[in-house]
């Protein structure tokens, strides 16, 4: 468990490195951080990931059985950069080789495409480079700053905390079946954001590229900055964050030719409990195509109680 509370100023309005999520979006500062830390010269690194290996049965005359494996592994270095912090991140998945054939069976998943058709009652495999990015933040005063971020690989400012980043959906690594209304975006080749953090409020706005990943899930597709993304976080104690966040996208499907704009609105809750965390987190996302005028949203509600984990401690401290 991380001792008391590591401060940094990457990490939003509380300071804290617990509330890093995905890309420059906020998790509750009382968020529990399992990773291994230790200091590499002036580096703080961390290191995290999360690895399942089963058997994924869907019932019914559409579901199908197969064995699976869904992971992750993230890694993150920080140090003193002139008058501010500068982070990297670095985040891996080999799930483009431990996928079933046609992605992991999920009954009613839709919103990707495989080999020019699309994907139906299945989830595509995470890219082999979920991230490649870097941050500056540059203090302006105690409750204010400045930050920029980006990379080849990362995540524009639009939407929740990605799926696999919220303690709420911790122990189900399967995408929401909303995952293509709320943040699909978190995996995007070539991005840009700037943004300021004052009192408890977080502003950004993002450039970047968001064709969809095509079927060669192991390299980085860069193209034109073509589309752009607003979001604002508030964060009224260490145990709420809040976002609305709106986007334009430029033609994201490759079978449906077209912009999109997308409207999220999220809430998180996390707090101690009886020696472990209650983590909740409801979300809304609605998306409308340009190009045929339809409108079509979803929304979720994700709750997890944990009140024991089993940890490896190879000789370092898990963060939490």
């Amino acid at each position: 468990m991380m001792p008391a509370m590591m401060t940094s100023i990457t990490g939003g309005p509380f300071k804290s490195l617990l509330a890093i999520g995905s890309g420059t979006s906020l998790l509750p500062a009382s968020t529990p951080g399992y990773m291994w830390h230790w200091m590499v010269g002036d580096w703080m690194v961390m290191l995290h990931g999360d690895l399942k290996v089963g058997f994924n049965h869907q019932g019914g005359p559409r579901g199908v059985n197969k064995a699976e494996s869904q992971n992750w592994l993230m890694i993150m270095a920080e140090r003193e950069a002139g008058p501010g912090r500068l982070m990297v991140r670095g985040m891996f998945s080999a799930e483009p080789g431990t996928a079933p054939n046609g992605g992991f069976p999920q009954l009613f998943q839709s919103g990707e495409t495989f080999r020019g058709r699309p994907i139906i009652d299945a989830q595509h495999p995470h890219d082999l480079f979920m991230e490649l990015a870097a941050s500056f933040t540059l203090p302006l005063s105690e409750q204010t700053s400045l930050y920029v971020y980006g990379g080849p690989v990362g995540e524009p400012a639009l939407g929740p905390v990605a799926f696999m980043h919220r303690v709420s959906a911790a122990e189900n690594s399967a995408a929401p079946l909303g995952h293509h209304w709320q943040d699909s975006t978190h995996i995007t080749h070539g991005v840009i954001t700037a943004g300021v953090t004052a009192w408890r409020f977080r502003v950004e706005g993002s450039i970047f590229h968001d064709a969809e990943p095509d079927e060669n899930r192991n390299d980085i597709e860069l193209g034109k900055l073509d589309s752009w993304s607003a979001r604002i976080w508030f964060t009224p104690t260490q145990n709420w964050t809040m976002q609305v966040s709106h986007g334009h996208l430029n033609e994201p499907e490759a079978i449906a030719p077209g912009d999109l704009d997308r409207t999220t609105a999220s809430l998180s809750y996390n707090r101690p409990w009886h020696g472990g965390h209650w983590a909740t987190s409801l979300i809304w996302g609605r998306n409308h195509e340009l190009m045929t005028g339809l409108t079509h949203g979803a929304r979720a509600v994700r709750k997890s109680c944990e009140m024991w984990r089993l940890r490896i401690e190879p000789g370092s401290k898990p963060l939490s």
